[in-house]
C-alpha cells in the first residue's frame, strides 16, 4: 500500500492527540469521582475534536482525491460535483 497524505494531516494528528488528552482526563475524572457535569463537559471537547478531524479528513479527501479522479470538467458538470462537496460539509 501507497503512502497517502494530506496537508491537513499534521492538523488532524494534533485534534485527535487533543481529544485523545481529553479523553485520558475524563476517564481519571470518573475514577476520581468528579461531578457529572465536568465529566460531561469534558466528553463533550473529546466529541468535537473527533468530529471536527473527522470533518477535516473527509473534505480534504474529497477536495484532492476526488478532484485527482475526475480531473478537469466543463462547468456544467462541475455542479454536481460542487454540490457534493458543499452538502459533505454538513455532516
Amino acid at each position: 500500500m501507497t503512502e497517502h497524505t494530506h496537508a491537513t494531516h499534521p492538523e488532524i494528528v494534533k485534534r485527535l492527540k487533543r481529544a485523545h488528552g481529553h479523553l485520558k482526563s475524563v476517564i481519571a475524572m470518573i475514577e476520581d469521582g468528579k461531578p457529572c457535569l465536568d465529566i460531561a463537559q469534558q466528553l463533550s471537547a473529546v466529541e468535537k475534536a473527533i468530529i471536527n478531524a473527522k470533518r477535516t479528513l473527509i473534505q480534504d479527501h474529497l477536495d484532492h482525491c476526488l478532484e485527482e479522479t475526475v480531473g478537469a470538467l466543463p462547468r456544467d458538470k462541475r455542479q454536481s460535483i460542487d454540490g457534493f462537496k458543499a452538502i459533505t460539509k454538513y455532516l
